[in-house]
């Protein structure tokens, strides 16, 4: 109950945000810059307020300190921890926009810099859940309900890789009006079901409450966007979904609940690689994934609809792969 009334109470916080955060960043001249590289019909998005991830961002710490706080007072600090995460990497994500919009331009803080913060970020939040969560080597195998023991050097190296992965993935992702915003409702959704059946509460209402904070968010930013999140919201996102797969010591089930992300991320290494290897030839149209389709035909509305319900389809296989890793 406590992981519903989150989700309604941050649903209700982002959606009155809204009132106030887009007029205020218009007020700013806080708009997106639109890459030249982009399809054309882009660019008539130039301009629209960004940085509106700090809609669902508020919401979700609001809701989870107020749902959550019994669970803290207990001692179980899960859904904070995994909030402060994925804050740190919306911070992150804030100063990129800072600085685009500061400069007018598409460039952020250098690509260098916001690897080392990352990579320091993942580092910090792993040593943390080892010392207050025990955080496990054995890494949890999803459908064959196996555990495979890895040596602390070697699940660190990989835990770190995964969750700087996962988050530039999401952050790829949002290249559409409502795309990232609506694959991870869907997966905060998976997050907050499988925590309640679980019974890991309070990375249920953490999960409950960012679902709320973005279905608030998408009213504004579903085609056509009245305000787009901006890498502080991407960001965020991505810590999100990486820091509750972690938190909950299921850090494969990444790969089905993420697999859009992935789709995305792969498409793009795949045609900068050939594009390099071939002297400039192209596999797809453009990259990501989704520019791809765009330039297919698909519409915006379309795309986001596909893969969004690829991830439903996807996180209903997921769960059936974990639910009974606990006796029931």
């Amino acid at each position: 109950m406590r992981i519903l009334l989150a989700a309604v109470a941050a649903f209700v916080i982002s959606l009155v945000l809204g009132w106030f955060l887009i007029p205020a960043l218009r007020a700013l001249h806080a708009g997106q810059s639109i890459k030249e590289i982009g399809p054309n019909w882009h660019k008539s998005k130039e301009g629209t307020p960004t940085m509106g991830g700090l809609m669902f961002i508020a919401a979700a710490l609001a809701a989870v300190v107020v749902f959550g706080w019994r669970d803290m007072a207990g001692g179980d600090w899960t859904a904070m921890t995994v909030l402060g995460f994925s804050c740190v990497f919306g911070c992150i994500g804030f100063a990129d926009d800072f600085a685009k919009v500061r400069g007018h331009h598409n460039d952020g803080i250098s690509a260098g810099l916001r690897l080392l913060l990352e990579l320091a970020a993942a580092l910090a939040f792993l040593a943390l859940l080892r010392l207050t969560e025990g955080l496990s080597p054995n890494l949890y195998i999803p459908f064959v309900n196996l555990y495979l023991p890895l040596p602390w050097p070697v699940y660190l190296t990989f835990a770190a890789f995964v969750i700087v992965g996962c988050v530039n993935a999401v952050n790829l992702t949002d290249g559409l009006d409502g795309l990232a915003g609506s694959v991870t409702l869907a997966v905060m959704v998976f997050f907050a079901v499988l925590s309640l059946w679980w019974d890991r509460g309070p990375a249920g209402i953490f999960a409950g409450a960012l679902a709320g904070g973005l279905l608030g968010f998408l009213v504004y930013n579903f085609h056509p966007a009245k305000v787009f999140m901006g890498d502080t919201g991407s960001l965020f996102l991505g810590g999100a979904v990486c820091g509750l797969a972690f938190a909950l010591d299921a850090p494969l089930v990444l790969v089905p609940v993420g697999i859009i992300y992935i789709a995305e991320t792969m498409s793009d290494i795949i045609q900068v690689t050939y594009f390099k290897l071939t002297h400039g030839k192209r596999i797809f149209r453009m990259a990501p994934l989704h520019h791809h389709l765009e330039l297919g035909g698909w519409s915006e509305v379309r795309i986001v609809l596909t893969f969004t319900g690829i991830t439903v389809a996807f996180c209903l296989l997921a769960f059936v792969g974990v639910m009974y890793r606990y006796s029931i």
